[in-house]
């Protein structure tokens, strides 16, 4: 009888063996630290809830005279109503949905604008980056507050969820741009990025190919950091009232409630509605930054237990 040979199995890729390496490190970064899934199941049961929400309420419940005031939670209303009549169920649907909408704008033009400026820049330097650089610190000590309630009280006659984002974005590049320089500063001294030089490849592929792809990690964790500021920046300017009125996000409810003393008056559901949904959104979007801040950075992944 004849004998057969066993094959040796061939080795993978190395291309494949890196994916699988790094699908292992973050299964077991996952498992370490579940910050990053618990942020994440946060925000996407926000995002639920905005969605399913709009099946059981819609857009004038969230407008004055549309159900009895200062009713407390019922079946037919199972967040109550505030004093206007607003079905506080509608608001927080719809609410929660334009707030996130302003945080998202804002805090995605913040850093698309810091990571150009930064990427200009650091990897050309010179005067260039001495300019930028004298620019960016410059802006940084200005008051943002103090700026955004300026802006705010110019436009506010024609204030959209929309235009309260980009009035927020005007200031909202600074930081990621001086955090996203000093991090290309150090990747443009890389040996592969100094291969790819030398190997005739354009400014353009080296930063979209070689170096953008290793920066994923902190512009996510820089994107949702500026989503989170974007988003307390908005609730403050529509608390001092300085939003619109016209549309039912979480920080004109806030300004809402106080104007009409829900303090004075016990309305507590509509101080606990808005209060709960912002908890859980600043909360999620704390533990997705830190999460990510640590699958950025591999000191902090080795000091993790």
């Amino acid at each position: 009888m004849a004998i057969r040979s066993i094959a040796t199995p061939r080795p993978l890729p190395a291309p494949v063996r890196r994916r699988r390496g790094r699908a292992v490190e973050l299964g077991r970064y996952l498992t370490r630290n579940p910050s990053l899934p618990i942020g994440l199941a946060m925000l996407g049961l926000l995002v639920l809830f905005t969605l399913v929400g709009q099946f059981w309420v819609g857009w004038e419940q969230a407008f004055p005279l549309s159900g009895p005031p200062s009713r407390a939670p019922s079946a037919r209303f199972p967040l109550g109503t505030d004093a206007k009549g607003r079905n506080l169920l509608a608001v927080m649907v719809y609410g929660t949905l334009l707030t996130l909408k302003i945080g998202l704008v804002a805090g995605a033009l913040g850093v698309l604008i810091g990571t150009t400026v930064a990427f200009v820049a650091a990897y050309h330097g010179g005067w260039i980056d001495a300019v930028l650089r004298v620019v960016v610190d410059v802006l940084i000590t200005v008051p943002a507050l103090l700026v955004l309630v300026v802006v705010a009280s110019v436009i506010q006659s024609s204030m959209t969820t929309t235009l309260m984002a980009i009035t927020i974005a005007l200031l909202a590049w600074r930081e990621p741009a001086r955090k996203i320089r000093a991090q290309v500063l150090v990747m443009r001294e890389a040996p592969y990025v100094m291969v790819a030089r030398l190997n005739g490849a354009s400014a353009a592929r080296i930063i979209f190919l070689e170096m953008m792809p290793n920066l994923l990690p902190y512009l996510g964790a820089s994107l949702v950091m500026a989503v989170a500021q974007a988003v307390l920046a908005s609730i403050g300017l529509e608390a001092l009232g300085l939003g619109t009125p016209s549309e039912p996000t979480l920080g004109m409810t806030i300004y809402w409630l106080m104007r009409d003393s829900a303090f004075m008056l016990g309305l507590w559901w509509w101080i606990v509605a808005p209060v709960t949904v912002l908890v859980i959104l600043f909360v999620g979007l704390y533990l997705v930054t830190a999460g990510l801040d640590e699958l950025a950075n591999p000191r902090l992944r080795r000091a993790a237990p």
